[in-house]
């Protein structure tokens, strides 16, 4: 292993990470970079259903393209248990991920306009610039989430912090999950329209926040578990402290030099922070500020 480089800190770039697999643990709020070997990083080739997710500009056009499913009810289970059986065979296996899956109404999450498209495996926009990221997207970040230690133990994803609450569907999915989940979201009225989409159906254990998602949530810290779903060029300092010991974070992160994001998973072990790079995606940028 080599020396590890001074002056290298967090926030963590995706050209430290495919140059590094372990960060070392210091007393210092922003933790030294330790060069290992690149052999120890892993790297998952990704699969056929789980494309990049379209950019927002593809999303209304792709919706013009799909079919309502056939003789089928959208209130029906059978709608979901359909979606979740893609899922399978596409090749996702956690059976808690895939039973949350089939609980959550997603047409409740999707505009009037697209209710027909809900069950097909794309992203649609929910307004402001966003979208609601395709089921294949929601259960490989959740199922990777599931991987971590704590989850392992419990079968349980614990304590949950959400970076981007959106429409609120993937928050209603992680209620499903984690003992506590807290989801934070920067645009008022996307906030507002989760709170009232998920009404009263809402899971006791989730709570929705109006935020500035950059920074975490400090009150509720250190999480279990967090998951982005908005990609930047780099980790935000604020998410690594409030990762747990034995926690997993899961974030897009922008590859340096280009445009392509990549799922990169970072487990905070008792020795520091290690770190695998997955699935090429596509989501809207990570931004700081509020928006009312």
């Amino acid at each position: 292993m080599t020396e590890p480089r001074r002056g290298q800190k967090f926030p963590l770039r995706l050209d430290a990470l495919g140059a590094t697999s372990k960060i070392a643990r210091t007393p210092s709020p922003a933790p030294a970079l330790v060069k290992a070997a690149p052999a120890k990083v892993a790297v998952v080739v990704p699969r056929a259903l789980l494309r990049p997710q379209r950019p927002l500009a593809h999303a209304h056009t792709d919706s013009s393209h799909r079919a309502t499913p056939s003789g089928l009810g959208l209130d029906s289970a059978d709608v979901r248990k359909r979606m979740v059986m893609r899922l399978r065979a596409a090749g996702l296996t956690n059976e808690a991920v895939l039973q949350a899956m089939a609980s959550v109404p997603r047409h409740l999450f999707v505009d009037a306009a697209l209710v027909t498209q809900a069950y097909e495996d794309t992203s649609l926009p929910i307004g402001h610039g966003q979208t609601i990221s395709k089921p294949s997207v929601v259960a490989r970040m959740i199922e990777l989430l599931m991987g971590g230690a704590t989850a392992r133990r419990t079968q349980r994803l614990g304590r949950v912090l959400e970076i981007g609450t959106g429409c609120g569907y993937q928050a209603a999915v992680l209620g499903l999950l984690g003992e506590q989940v807290f989801s934070i979201e920067r645009l008022k009225p996307l906030h507002d329209k989760a709170r009232d989409l998920l009404g009263t159906t809402r899971p006791a254990n989730l709570r929705l926040v109006y935020g500035d998602g950059m920074r975490g949530h400090p009150p509720n810290a250190p999480y279990d578990s967090i998951i982005a779903a908005a990609g930047g060029d780099a980790l935000p300092q604020a998410w690594l402290d409030q990762l747990a010991i034995g926690g997993r974070l899961v974030s897009p992160v922008r590859q340096a030099g280009g445009n392509r994001q990549v799922l990169v998973v970072v487990d905070r072990t008792e020795r520091g922070y290690e770190h695998s790079v997955n699935e090429v995606v596509n989501f809207v940028p990570l931004k700081s500020g509020l928006i009312e």
